[in-house]
């Protein structure tokens, strides 16, 4: 079998896998961040497996193309691919591989072009509902009050991010409560969150019949909430960052009997009241150098046969 071929098995496996080995874990919930990372890591994986198996079925159609890669290389590691002997399928996955990362591309572009529409719409309406002052000037971390009768808060990220709270909010969250609520948000701010949701919601709508991208999207939109909680609850306490979660969404019907699906509330609330034991710091050393190296497995797929001709 072929090192193309080889790889695109390994990214189907690793598509169908890791994700399953994710879900029946333990220690996600307790490690959002370290969840997160992992996370990245098998995408990581599936699309530098698709990446290198495109780059070496080129090469192997194409003689100009296997110019440029194999440049530097001695005739012996060229030979060690066995270029010659892919088949007239390689130019075919070549091409479809090429048209899947330029579709690839093409969907995050527009999750990028919709979110910064979205975000200059909602900078419009703040400027229309509450404008600067003569002679103030936009600031970087402003907050900003908003008249409302629902309790909301968002952060704006963009040149000049800014924290948008509304008066229903401050009329409810009390002291310590409507600082958790705010920490949170600068959570999300400071993780940089809105490029995860981003590149997820990307794969996962340029891709809808692709199960990894899929759970990609659903467990990043989870685990930046429950990150931005843990942010929030160690400056705050548990007890102050969940009351707010229910002062902040007990009107929006997350709490009743028949919640919305993707309302994830009601678990992060249990989460923070009944919070699960930290994994032990090696632990997690651990788990996160084992996420690290599951995208170097298809570059030391890639590097094998190179490596056995020069050894």
């Amino acid at each position: 079998m072929t090192v193309p071929a080889v790889l695109l098995l390994l990214g189907a496996l690793t598509a169908v896998g890791a994700p399953r080995l994710l879900a029946r874990a333990d220690w996600p919930d307790r490690e959002p961040v370290v969840a997160l990372w992992a996370w990245q890591c098998v995408v990581a994986a599936v699309l530098l497996c698709c990446a290198l198996s495109m780059t070496l079925s080129a090469a192997a159609a194409w003689q100009a193309v296997r110019g440029h890669v194999f440049a530097p290389a001695p005739r012996a590691v060229v030979d060690a691919y066995a270029l010659g002997s892919t088949g007239p399928w390689a130019g075919a996955i070549a091409v479809a591989l090429a048209c899947a990362g330029l579709w690839s591309g093409a969907m995050l572009l527009r999750e990028v072009a919709r979110a910064g529409a979205r975000s200059r719409a909602r900078r419009a309406e703040l400027l229309l509902r509450a404008p600067l002052l003569p002679g103030e000037e936009p600031a970087a971390g402003r907050l900003v009050v908003l008249e409302g009768e629902r309790p909301d808060a968002w952060w704006l990220s963009g040149a000049t991010p800014q924290l948008v709270v509304t008066t229903a909010a401050l009329r409810r969250l009390k002291g310590r409560q409507l600082d958790a609520l705010l920490a949170h948000e600068q959570g999300h701010a400071q993780a940089r969150h809105h490029w995860l949701l981003h590149s997820s919601s990307a794969l996962a709508t340029g891709f809808p019949q692709v199960p990894v991208f899929a759970a990609f999207r659903d467990e990043m939109h989870r685990l930046v909430e429950l990150a931005a909680d843990d942010m929030a609850s160690r400056r705050f306490g548990r007890q102050t960052t969940a009351l707010a979660l229910v002062g902040l969404n007990e009107d929006r019907g997350v709490f009743g009997p028949s919640p919305t699906p993707q309302a994830h509330v009601p678990q992060r609330v249990h989460r923070l009241l009944t919070p699960p034991d930290r994994l032990p710091p090696a632990r997690r050393l651990r788990l996160t150098a084992a996420a690290a190296l599951v995208p170097v497995i298809p570059v030391l797929v890639t590097l094998v046969p190179g490596l056995r001709a020069l050894g």
